[in-house]
């Protein structure tokens, strides 16, 4: 299982909006994140200042954690690439249907966060049958 760290993470992130600033080849996960990085442009500038790649994002602050957020981006991306778990493939796409692909994204990112936030309360590993029920209730709603 790939663990990175936090400095790796952010390191992915910049070295992705870089490659891309200076047209240079990206490997094919950079450029599935590039994908996302595009969509938020509210990020660009993050990703190129070092000072701000090293800072704490605060929830209680109200502060969105850029890194954090386009990891999810990442790892749904990934999910949807290979159907896992079963069945979210699908869903996702009734839920583009209704709105769009990013906006469907975004769904399943609050479901996600709200697995992997259990998981950790709980000690537990994550519950993909309950995250792909809390997907499927989104996309139905």
């Amino acid at each position: 299982m790939f663990n990175p760290s936090r400095e790796q993470v952010r390191s992915f992130f910049r070295e992705t909006w870089r490659k891309h600033q200076q047209d240079e080849i990206l490997t094919p996960l950079e450029a599935m994140a590039l994908d996302w990085v595009i969509e938020h442009p509210e990020y660009h500038e993050t990703l190129m200042s070092d000072e701000a790649s090293a800072a704490d994002y605060a929830v209680e602050a109200g502060q969105t954690n850029p890194f954090l957020h386009l990891s999810m981006h990442l790892a749904i991306a990934e999910q949807l690439s290979i159907d896992q778990p079963p069945g979210i493939r699908d869903a996702y796409q009734r839920l583009a249907a209704r709105t769009d692909a990013h906006h469907a994204a975004h769904e399943i990112m609050e479901c996600l966060g709200q697995i992997v936030w259990e998981a950790q309360r709980n000690r537990q590993p994550p519950d993909s049958d309950k995250y792909l029920e809390l997907i499927r209730r989104r996309a139905t709603s």
